[in-house]
């Protein structure tokens, strides 16, 4: 009886040894790895990192930037002061320059009129009030190009507390190196209601004039 089963039982084992032997030598089913596709770069990503790379900060040159601002006086003559505190960068890129982008302060404290006296009013809470608001700014939101050396920018002023949003015309002046590295110039002129920012003292009976016309003259640096 043990006899008649043990051919039956070799030829099963050898089955499977030969299945076994089959799988282990039969290579694991490879994975294609999935590569994403390249995308190229579109042409405005391609000028904006441009633009970024090119890009050259200017630091403002305080002693030598000032705002001026200009208001009439009892209904006659024109009164001029200034401001002596400006402080900031200014944002270029593209050879020429394309691009400009401004971040401006002034020290609402170095207000002159060479009046001592009305230098105190002025710093008042009638005018600038210059210890509850010693800055007044000036930020960029856009520019654009605009024929010859001239720029319209667009931007945030702030003054007196009040942030409003003003377009003015603003002209690159001169470019240049010196033995002190690179120097760049612009010059803003814009008018703005001195009332909508809460200075309205003289306006209603016309002592000092409501229209403000501001000249900020602008020279930086760099390196």
């Amino acid at each position: 009886m043990f006899l008649s089963l043990a051919p039956t039982l070799t030829f099963a084992a050898s089955l499977l040894f030969i299945s076994v032997a089959n799988t282990q030598q039969t290579p694991a089913a490879q994975t294609t790895p999935v590569v994403a596709p390249t995308v190229a770069p579109t042409t405005a990503q391609t000028t904006q990192n441009k633009s970024t790379a090119d890009a050259t900060v200017w630091k403002i040159d305080d002693t030598h930037s000032m705002g001026l601002f200009r208001v009439q006086h009892s209904g006659a003559g024109m009164f001029w002061g200034r401001f002596d505190g400006v402080t900031g960068i200014i944002t270029t890129s593209g050879i020429p320059t394309g691009t400009l982008a401004l971040d401006v302060s002034i020290d609402t404290n170095s207000v002159s009129s060479a009046n001592k006296d009305l230098d105190g009013h002025l710093r008042s809470p009638d005018f600038f009030s210059v210890k509850e608001f010693p800055t007044m700014t000036f930020v960029s939101t856009s520019s654009k190009k605009l024929p010859g050396n001239m720029w319209e920018v667009s931007g945030n002023l702030t003054m007196h507390g009040v942030t409003k949003l003003i377009t003015t015309n603003v002209e690159m002046t001169g470019q240049a190196e010196s033995p002190r590295g690179k120097k760049i110039g612009f010059e803003a002129v814009f008018i703005i209601d001195r009332s909508e920012f809460g200075m309205s003292y003289g306006v209603e009976k016309n002592a000092i004039g409501n229209s403000v016309r501001i000249t900020v003259a602008l020279e930086a640096g760099s390196s």
